[in-house]
């Protein structure tokens, strides 16, 4: 073949399979926190089916039990743990501005 042709295949990108996120033997159930917490970020939210790698049922399946262990409170709804460590200066600002001390 030309070199001149050459110029007009695309190169092959070599791909490697990842391995599926939810095995057969998984479980998607609100009673499962370890596979439940892989598809959550650190605030909380729950990733997109693109990062999680899941196909649409799989997703309905982690969105529905998330939403149950919110409501069961096994999981919170949000992750604010910074204003847990701020709690501590807003309460010193709290003080009355006649308050003697």
């Amino acid at each position: 073949m030309d070199k001149s042709k050459r110029l007009y295949f695309k190169s092959k990108r070599s791909f490697r399979r990842c391995l599926p996120p939810i095995r057969l033997g998984d479980r998607i159930d609100y009673r499962n926190m370890s596979l439940i917490s892989r598809f959550t970020s650190e605030q909380g939210k729950i990733l997109s089916r693109w990062v999680n790698r899941l196909n649409l049922k799989q997703q309905r399946l982690i969105t529905i039990a998330t939403n149950q262990t919110r409501i069961l409170s096994l999981l919170s709804f949000l992750n604010n743990e910074k204003q847990f460590e701020r709690g501590e200066s807003t309460a010193r600002t709290k003080k009355r501005i006649g308050e003697k001390e």
